[in-house]
């Protein structure tokens, strides 16, 4: 289970620290807020 995302220097992401709870976790957000982003950066993981 992912518990924790921590990006750095991913296009429009400069630092971003995620903490992931047990259940259900949902990312909102405005249009080119960096959602899809922060999804892609799953692959690498």
């Amino acid at each position: 289970m992912l518990r924790t995302l921590e990006i750095r220097d991913m296009l429009l992401i400069d630092r971003l620290d995620l903490a992931f709870q047990p259940g259900l976790n949902v990312l909102t957000g405005e249009t080119g807020a960096g959602k899809s982003i922060l999804l892609d950066s799953l692959g690498f993981v």
